[in-house]
This record gives C-alpha cells, sequence and structure tokens, in this order.
C-alpha cells in the first residue's frame, strides 16, 4: 500500500527530512525523488549548506576585548583566530564578548574582574574560552558587569556582578556569581538583554520580565525599588525585542509601537523633553519598528521600511547627524532606507547595509570606528569593502562585527 507525497507515490513511511533554520542546515535522510527534492526546495524547507562565518574585532584592547591574544589597540578589523563557524556575538555597552558557534557552544573573553566571563574564576582573557562543555546555547547577551544566556531547552542562566539584584537570582546582592546559574526554574525564555546593572527578558508567551537596578524607574514596573528577582511588566503578552541601555530600557511590541522608560536627562527616552519615566511610554504613534537598541546614554532604531533613527546623548557623534547635539526624538541618519541591523554601545554606534556593507560613528579615540584611524567620525562611515558583514557590535570601546558567507 502507498499514499500520495510530493513528487508522486512512494512508500507509506516516507524520507525523513529536518528543515533548515533561519535558512541554513537541515538534513534529509532515505531516497527522494528529483520532484520531491523541488518541492521542498520550493517551500523553503530542504536543507542547505551552512555558511562560514568569521569573527571580526577592533578597538580597545587593554582587558583582552578583542579576542586577539594580547591587549593592544586596533584601528581597522582583524579576524579572530581562523575559525568560520561563529554564529552569534554580544558586546555592547560591555568590556567583555560573548559569542555562540555553529554547534551551540559558548565562549567568552575580555574584563572578567566580576566572573562574567563564567569561567569559575576572575581572570581577565585575550582570547576566547568555552563556558563549560555544553552545546546547547542558543542566545546570549552580555552587560557592563554580567552575561545572560538562553539554552535551547528554554531555560535562562546568568552569571558576573550581582549588584542590585541584576543577576535576578533572588540572592543576596553581594553574591556575583563566576559560573552560570539558572534563574528559576522556568523552559519559557526567549530572549535576554542584559544592561549596565539590570536586565530585561522576553517569555515565549511575549510577557516583558526586568529586574536589577532600579533608581531611575529603569525596570519600567513604576517604582524605583530594585528587584533581585524577574518581575513582570504590566500585563501585556504583545512584547517583541527588549533592550537594556545603561539607565534606561526600550522595547518593541508585537504591533510595531516602540515603548522607553527610565532615566532621560540626555533624551534617551525620545519623548522629546528630559522626563524621567518608571514605566513605559509611547514613543511617537508609529507602528512601523522593527529593531532597537539601547547603548550608554542614546538609542538606535530601524524601521520596517529600512531606515534608521537615533536619539540621546550626542557628544561624541554617536548619533550620527554629523553633529554633536543632544536629541530627545528620534531623528533620522541620512536619507538611505537601506539599513538591516544596528547596536549602539559606549559612545559609537555601528550598523549593516542590507547590502552586506559595514558603517560606524562616534568615539573614535581607541579606534573602535575601524576606519584605521582614532578620528571622531560624526557620520557613518564605511569600514572596509567587504559586502559579508551579517552582524555589528558596539562594546564599551571595542567593536566585533560577523560575516556571513
Amino acid at each position: 500500500m502507498s499514499d500520495r507525497y510530493p513528487g508522486g507515490l512512494i512508500r507509506k513511511t516516507p524520507p525523513t527530512i529536518t528543515p533548515p533554520v533561519n535558512g541554513e542546515g537541515g538534513s534529509a535522510s532515505g531516497i527522494w525523488t528529483t520532484d520531491q527534492v523541488a518541492y521542498y526546495e520550493k517551500e523553503g524547507l530542504w536543507p542547505k549548506p551552512v555558511l562560514p562565518r568569521e569573527l571580526y574585532t577592533w578597538g580597545e584592547g587593554g582587558q583582552g576585548q578583542t579576542g586577539q591574544n594580547s591587549i593592544s589597540n586596533l584601528s581597522s578589523p582583524v579576524q579572530v583566530g581562523a575559525l568560520t563557524t561563529w554564529s552569534q556575538i554580544s558586546a555592547v555597552d560591555s568590556n567583555h564578548a560573548a559569542a555562540i558557534k555553529t554547534d551551540g557552544t559558548l565562549w567568552t573573553w575580555g574584563n572578567n574582574g566580576s566572573g562574567q566571563l563564567g569561567h569559575n574564576d576572575r581572570l581577565s582573557l585575550s582570547s576566547p574560552v568555552q563556558v563549560g562543555a555544553l552545546t546547547t546555547w542558543t542566545q546570549v547577551s552580555s552587560g557592563r558587569f554580567h552575561t545572560a544566556a538562553i539554552k535551547t531547552d528554554g531555560t535562562l542562566w546568568v552569571w558576573g556582578d550581582n549588584g542590585e539584584g541584576r543577576l535576578g537570582t533572588n540572592s543576596p546582592i553581594t553574591t556575583d556569581r563566576s559560573s552560570p546559574v539558572q534563574v528559576g526554574a522556568l523552559t519559557t525564555w526567549a530572549h535576554v538583554d542584559a544592561g549596565v546593572n539590570h536586565t530585561a527578558a522576553i517569555k515565549t508567551d511575549g510577557s516583558l520580565w526586568i529586574w536589577g537596578f532600579n533608581g531611575d524607574g529603569r525596570l519600567g514596573v513604576n517604582d524605583t525599588t530594585a528587584r533581585s528577582s524577574p518581575v513582570q511588566v504590566g500585563a501585556l503578552t504583545t512584547w517583541y525585542q527588549a533592550s537594556a541601555g545603561h539607565q534606561h530600557t526600550a522595547a518593541i511590541k508585537t504591533d510595531g509601537t516602540l515603548w522607553t522608560w527610565g532615566i532621560n536627562d540626555k533624551g534617551q527616552t525620545g519623548q522629546n523633553n528630559t522626563v524621567y519615566y518608571s514605566s513605559p511610554v509611547q514613543v511617537g504613534a508609529l507602528t512601523t519598528w522593527s529593531q532597537i537598541s539601547s547603548g550608554d546614554g542614546q538609542n538606535a532604531a530601524i524601521k520596517t521600511d529600512g531606515t534608521l533613527w537615533t536619539w540621546g546623548e550626542g557628544g561624541a557623534g554617536q548619533l550620527g547627524h554629523n553633529n554633536t547635539i543632544y536629541r530627545s526624538s528620534p531623528v533620522q541618519v541620512g536619507a538611505l532606507a537601506t539599513w538591516s541591523q544596528t547596536t549602539t554601545g559606549g559612545n559609537h554606534t555601528v550598523a549593516v547595509k542590507t547590502d552586506g556593507t559595514l558603517w560606524t560613528w562616534g568615539n573614535n579615540g581607541l579606534g573602535q570606528v575601524g576606519d584605521n584611524t582614532t578620528t571622531y567620525r560624526s557620520s557613518p562611515v564605511q569600514i572596509g569593502a567587504l559586502t559579508t558583514w551579517s552582524h555589528a557590535e558596539a562594546g564599551v570601546g571595542f567593536t566585533a562585527a560577523i560575516t556571513k558567507g
């Protein structure tokens, strides 16, 4: 007896296929007809090769944060080792970096004064070292003094400085962790973002949770009391992305609206004023925001039309408007609508265009812009001529980026 599957009559038990993830990987076993393969390719379900991914860093290296096995500063991109298996990098507004490889292993390097590298010690490292032996890490975020990561089973893990409860483990604020410790027992965490001394995370149900220091309302729970374990921000389950900045937080909902809260002395919340907010307030009325990154005192966001917008502190030119003016509401960077990804760190910003080119601007005293100078840039400058950049991260004084293909 046989059943009809795409491509014609085949055995009762069809060949096995594991679809690619994000357009790469997957596997297929058994005997397949040409028509079957064509069908699954058309549907985007046929396995595809995993493209090579190289990791590059530049800028400050005094604490080993460039991962080059030295403490020298670099003013242009240099590849970290020879591996081409890096899938994710995190370094936003921090002095250390954390990265995940395509095999699910987690690697860290740089400053380790609070145990934020997760190696059960406080030794800073100038090249990547694996955290444990697990191959089940799926997302990582490096804060200024701590790190947070999610496993494939949906559990959330943190380590590093626990000042003001930023680890969320409900332990005394003097209890730092130098190796990963689980936050509660839940297996429903989908996204986490570690800031300077607070952390924000979204669950699979779309609810937003936050913890850590709250002196200026950055937790968004309508008070200024610190939290040492996750507390939900409101009751909504429509949060899509959250970014924990230095003293403020920004988040996007599934309807494309943008919300901010916390300190606002430099216009960080984008409300066209300098009023502090201890609960989420919407930025304008648009429903076209797709990506947000909150740094030291500034923000960078991309809309669904590919335009790039920045606001907040601009003293080092990090807003990219060809000046050093602060902005208390979003202002478009140039007129192009070709931006695909951005992050803002200490006092500089990086962004990738849809054509795979990489652009940076802002503070460049340590070479973090990457244009082979130490000249500050107040508008975007292209880094090299490569068109294979896929993701870039702006640390406190350094930059890390991954190429794809």
